[in-house]
């Protein structure tokens, strides 16, 4: 009996061949159908998946290519001619505007402002905010009203803040003014805006007066994400306040700081309405930036080949930066390294 069974599996898994080796490596041909099929709804599934992000994508990209592409590259265009902003661009000068450019003593200047302006706002807003965050954090009473008004500010328009602003520092009649002779505090007879020396320093207050709201949100934003559980081990173990907030809380508060200063460096690198409403780049350009060059070259000199010029490389020089820090401060946020393997010893 069991020679038969064994002898009937042999000639069922090879019936033509006598061998019963050969048998396993023949595939029923009716396997090929439903893998075929499988391949086919896999394939309309990815297509159909593909299909959906370009529906979802296609209006930001449209957007993108609108407002920003597409500006950039006119800018690039416009650079390479000599023209005043009437009749059609036949003046081809090629790369004089931008030599023109780096050679003005003005421009220049602007581009030593505006990196003074980069400093000073994460030189000072960065230990302001983070101890008002680490203030208003902890419990206590009319914290949501302190919270109010010190982000009110922020959302206010930067030609409200601006005009306010030129108001109060006006010379002899302003608030400033005013509260200084109350105090009996020498304020200058040309005002602090228009006294060359102070202009630059009195614009950078009135900036950080503007955006310490910014930090100070995104500093609070960043401690609740800090687990409380370290803070009571903390405590258990004897650690100061000090101590805690040195060892725990700025830590775990670096990924929110290093994103804060990447875009406290952009917004500074391009302000402008702030300053050209304070002072419009003067006094003897004392607080031009670059975006405030460009501006009175293109609306005041109507030299658009210079003025897009400018705003070529200012593009360039935000780009660079933004892709340096990108790549030497965020990348440990990004690419977090990986831990090393530890040798295994024998």
């Amino acid at each position: 009996m069991a020679d038969d069974v064994t002898t009937s599996s042999s000639v069922a898994a090879s019936p033509a061949s006598s061998s019963p080796q050969t048998g396993p490596a023949i595939l029923p041909p009716r396997v090929a159908g439903p893998a075929r099929a499988g391949r086919r709804k896999t394939g309309v599934a990815s297509w159909r998946k593909r299909a959906e992000i370009a529906f979802f994508v296609a209006p930001a990209l449209v957007l993108f290519f609108m407002f920003v592409v597409w500006p950039i590259i006119t800018a690039v265009q416009i650079s390479m001619f000599k023209w005043k902003g009437i009749g059609p661009m036949v003046d081809f000068v090629g790369l004089a505007n931008y030599v023109s450019v780096l050679q003005n003593s003005l421009f220049t200047d602007a581009i030593v402002h505006n990196f003074i302006i980069v400093i000073a706002s994460i030189v000072i807003q960065l230990p302001l905010g983070l101890g008002i965050a680490l203030l208003l954090n902890r419990k206590m009473w009319g914290q949501g009203l302190l919270r109010t008004l010190i982000f009110v500010p922020y959302v206010l328009a930067e030609v409200v803040a601006g005009v306010v602003w030129r108001q109060l520092l006006v010379p002899r009649y302003g608030g400033i003014d005013a509260i200084a002779r109350a105090l009996h505090i020498p304020t200058p007879e040309q005002g602090f805006l228009g006294t060359p020396d102070l202009a630059l320093a009195t614009v950078i207050f009135v900036l950080t007066w503007k955006y310490l709201g910014l930090a100070v949100i995104l500093f609070l934003a960043g401690l609740q994400g800090v687990p409380e559980d370290l803070y009571e081990a903390a405590q258990l173990d004897g650690a100061s306040w000090w101590q805690v907030q040195r060892k725990i809380t700025v830590p775990l508060l670096g990924p929110t700081v290093r994103t804060w200063a990447f875009l406290s460096m952009i917004g500074a690198l391009q302000v402008f309405d702030m300053v050209w409403i304070l002072t419009g780049g003067g006094p003897v350009n004392r607080t031009s930036t670059m975006a405030t060059f460009l501006i009175y070259q293109g609306t005041k000199s109507q030299q658009f080949g210079i003025a897009s010029a400018a705003s070529v490389i200012l593009f360039v020089i935000a780009l660079v930066l933004a892709v340096l820090y990108q790549q030497t401060i965020l990348r440990r946020d990004t690419h977090p390294d990986q831990p090393r393997r530890k040798k295994k010893v024998k």
